[in-house]
Order: structure tokens, then C-alpha cells, then sequence
């Protein structure tokens, strides 16, 4: 399996692939709690807004929300991660944009405890 394939990411004419996500921190309150469990996206595109499964620069996956497009340390296209409360979690105010590659699914719903499309 190659490594886009692993991470989640399609090429041309490859269909997105669906998949689970699980929230553990406080950092996405009040949108999303501990325990949620999230409906993704895998190779979905994200956009100003959309909230997001990223790998951030520690290796740490997180979910976040996408706020705007910047260009990363080496010049590579990414994007601004926020977590929803400022107080808690890291996002990039501390570990600068994340790269494209590193956005790996977009959230589509929480699927429980309290349904909806996000």
C-alpha cells in the first residue's frame, strides 16, 4: 500500500474513503466532547470552517478546525488548525500551519451521542 494511500489521500479518479474518528481532549468544546464520535472523510477537501483530523508537527493526531490556508516553514502549502476553545489543546499557535499532506479527513458529522452534520 503506498503511503498516500495509507494516509488517506486519493489521486486522480480515486474515490474518497469514509471512516470513524473518536474526540478525547476538551480543545473542540463547545462544538464537539469528549467521547463523539465523528463521521470523516478521507481525501475530502477541507475548507475555511470545516473541521479536520490533521497530524500535527509532534505526530500527534487532533481534531481542528481549518480556519485559512498559509504556507508552511519550507514553503509548502497548508493550512491554519484552531482548537474551537482557545484555553485548552495545542493547535497552530503552537506548532505553525500544517502541511497538505498532514490534513488527513475532513469531518462530515458526530455521529454520537448527539447526531448532526458538522
Amino acid at each position: 500500500m503506498s503511503r498516500d494511500a495509507r494516509a488517506g489521500r486519493r489521486g486522480p479518479g480515486q474515490v474518497p474513503s469514509i471512516g470513524l474518528a473518536h474526540v478525547s481532549g476538551d480543545s473542540m468544546r463547545p462544538t464537539l466532547a469528549p467521547g463523539d464520535r465523528l463521521l470523516v472523510l478521507h481525501g475530502g477537501a477541507p475548507r475555511p470552517g470545516r473541521v479536520v483530523v490533521a497530524r500535527l508537527a509532534d505526530g500527534t493526531v487532533a481534531v481542528k478546525r481549518a480556519v485559512e490556508r498559509r504556507t508552511t516553514a519550507s514553503g509548502r502549502p497548508g493550512w491554519w488548525l484552531l482548537s474551537d476553545d482557545p484555553d485548552r489543546g495545542v493547535d497552530s499557535r503552537h506548532r505553525g500551519p500544517v502541511p497538505d499532506e498532514d490534513v488527513l479527513a475532513v469531518v462530515r458529522a458526530r455521529l454520537w451521542p448527539r447526531p448532526r452534520l458538522l
